[in-house]
């Protein structure tokens, strides 16, 4: 864990929960660390680009939480720089609940998975809301052309501090597109398989 994210996630609470079950000690060091590890590197980022969708949290008036799953083409989360991640906010079902949440606080929490590698990458940050019509160019950067979604704004989200947890109890799970990547070769040796027995067959019939 970097001490960015520590200073942010362990309130006096927290703390006080992690002394009466025994953590604290562990943890203590992050609070003496030079270095907050609040800034991206490559590895943060390649693991960014080959996600297709992460869950998103914010907190409304009533100080409830709010978790959605955002998702769309592998990637669509984009790192802009080391600390700035943006993405397009596709019309959905017009409810609003983040949009809304969000322009009273603008805190927000994500969690990026990887079930197949159980991996697991969460991000605290506060989030700039972009209307298509105020800034054109960053739409742009953000619009995925392939893909047919009507983008209504962006989320220009600045990180304050990141993690990566624990994969103890991620359930590995596969997408199908995972799928059909490892079982490949199989398919390759099937049909390899196929063409060979159908040329011994053909050998083996007697001539007319």
């Amino acid at each position: 864990m970097s001490r960015a994210y520590s200073d942010l996630a362990f309130t006096p609470a927290v703390r006080a929960m992690q002394t009466r079950m025994g953590s604290r000690s562990a943890y203590a060091r992050l609070d003496q660390a030079d270095n907050r590890r609040d800034a991206l590197t490559a590895h943060e980022a390649e693991f960014i680009h080959e996600r297709d969708g992460f869950y998103q949290a914010t907190v409304g008036e009533t100080a409830w939480p709010y978790v959605q799953f955002r998702g769309g083409p592998a990637g669509f989360l984009k790192v802009l720089d080391a600390q700035t991640l943006a993405y397009a906010d596709f019309r959905g079902n017009r409810q609003y609940i983040s949009v809304g949440n969000l322009a009273g606080n603008d805190r927000v929490s994500l969690m990026l998975m990887d079930y197949a590698h159980q991996r697991r990458l969460k991000i605290l940050g506060r989030v700039r809301l972009v209307d298509v019509q105020e800034d054109p160019a960053m739409l742009a950067r953000l619009q995925l052309l392939q893909y047919r979604a009507q983008v209504e704004r962006a989320f220009v989200i600045t990180v304050e501090a990141f993690d990566w947890n624990c994969p103890q109890h991620i359930t590995p799970r596969f997408t199908e597109a995972e799928i059909e990547h490892a079982v490949l070769p199989l398919r390759m040796e099937l049909e390899q398989a196929q063409r060979e027995l159908a040329l011994l067959r053909a050998a083996s019939q007697p001539a007319p």
